[in-house]
């Protein structure tokens, strides 16, 4: 029954309710899509640092990562194996590192190289999938090379040329071998782009002397944010000697890009909602006001001060879940249609690096659970407490008072 009047008295004023409902669906399917669009550049941030180069995870010999120590090693072949038998790695690539001179032509560039195996690695990351020419490096590389597109363009090389690496090896002597171009890559980092090289890694080990030796095991993960549990998980389990990094420990300006933006959600969310609470605020008040008359005359005929508050606040809760059924749908298909087709701007910006990892110029929508729950959650709890004010002064009327109150 109470319920009922409720939902009468809500479409009293039936202008004066759309239009807060209007508001109220409007700030929520903008703020879903809003947070989504954050979300999917969060995604293409995470993505470009980790999935281009790092991985999700990294296994390395104690110290490797803080000095990149040449002679800090892995001599266990069967690791790779052994960790993609865990279910939630996806993949484990080995990897050998070197940092020497490269030259092409008549011109010389210091560069990094990164010794792999071709089918591993593109099952861990997506570096060899941005060819900008050539073709990818095949199963068995020879002396084959994937270079970067800045560092081919300051060396004046293309597919097909030929380059020469220097470096130090592990036994003392002076490395050098001839390396072919077989492709570019252009990834949108400047880092990669203007100083890494992809090569085999038995023509790496060679090029060393450190046969059947890696530096480090990148690792794929089914989820990325749950990559510091599995790196704990891991570091009990794996041989005494042996480091365990996450990509928050390898890409700590990440981590706190990740942090940062969980806190400015919540502010973006409290500021609009801030504003639509005035509104329901204001909604309920003038609907208080304009019918004192009528809750002086139920209270003067038995209808008690806590039923007349109840009666408000279940008219605030029903216009909230109308409000949170509308807007939580329109924010949801408006982010599928941006999550499937999205914006492309490359043609007014260009990519950005920050924190490591690479913003593209393209605006997508990714789903999160709680760009949805937390919006929708929030809006129905502001939206009571707007109502209890108004509820509250509902309550605290004198009968007499109010009958005669014009």
């Amino acid at each position: 029954m109470l319920i009922a009047i409720a939902y009468r008295n809500l479409w009293r004023n039936r202008r004066r309710t759309l239009l807060t409902l209007s508001a109220m669906v409007v700030s929520s399917s903008l703020l879903i899509l809003a947070l989504g669009v954050f979300s999917g550049m969060l995604e293409d941030m995470l993505a470009s640092a980790t999935e281009q180069y790092h991985g999700h995870l990294v296994v390395s010999k104690s110290g490797y990562q803080d000095n990149h120590d040449l002679y800090a090693t892995i001599r266990d072949e069967k690791l790779p194996g052994m960790l993609e038998t865990r279910p939630e790695i996806v993949a484990a690539s080995p990897r050998l590192r070197a940092y020497g001179l490269l030259s092409g032509r008549d011109i010389s560039r210091p560069a990094e190289l990164l010794g792999i195996d071709p089918e591993r690695e593109k099952k861990v990351t997506t570096l060899m999938s941005h060819l900008v020419a050539g073709r990818p490096l095949p199963s068995a590389p020879g002396n084959g090379a994937l270079i970067g597109s800045g560092l081919a363009r300051r060396l004046g090389v293309g597919p097909g040329d030929q380059l020469v690496f220097v470096t130090g090896a592990a036994d003392g002597s002076i490395g050098n071998d001839l390396l072919r171009v077989t492709g570019i890559f252009s990834t949108g980092d400047s880092g990669h782009d203007n100083g890494l090289v992809l090569v085999g890694l038995p023509w790496l080990q060679q090029l060393l002397v450190l046969p059947g030796q890696v530096h480090e095991i990148a690792m794929r993960v089914n989820d990325p944010m749950a990559a510091a549990g599995i790196a704990d998980r891991l570091a009990a389990v794996l041989s005494p000697g042996l480091d365990v990094f996450d990509w928050g420990d390898l890409l700590p300006e990440m981590r706190e890009a990740v942090a940062s933006f969980d806190v400015s959600r919540m502010i973006v969310v409290l500021i609009l909602y801030a504003a639509t609470g005035l509104g329901i605020l204001n909604t309920f008040f003038m609907a208080v006001m304009e019918r004192t008359r009528e809750f002086g005359i139920l209270m003067a005929i038995g209808m008690r001060p806590r039923t007349v508050r109840a009666m408000v606040l279940l008219e605030t809760l029903q216009l909230g879940l109308l409000a949170l059924l509308l807007g939580g749908s329109g924010g949801l298909l408006m982010t599928w249609l941006m999550q499937r087709f999205g914006i492309d701007l490359s043609g007014q910006i260009t990519p950005v690096t920050y924190a490591g990892g690479t913003i593209l110029p393209r605006l997508h929508a990714a789903f999160d659970p709680v760009n949805v729950w937390m919006p929708c959650g929030l809006l129905l709890v502001i939206c009571m407490v707007a109502g209890y004010l108004p509820a509250r002064r509902a309550a605290k009327l004198q009968p007499v008072a109010a009958i005669r109150e014009e």
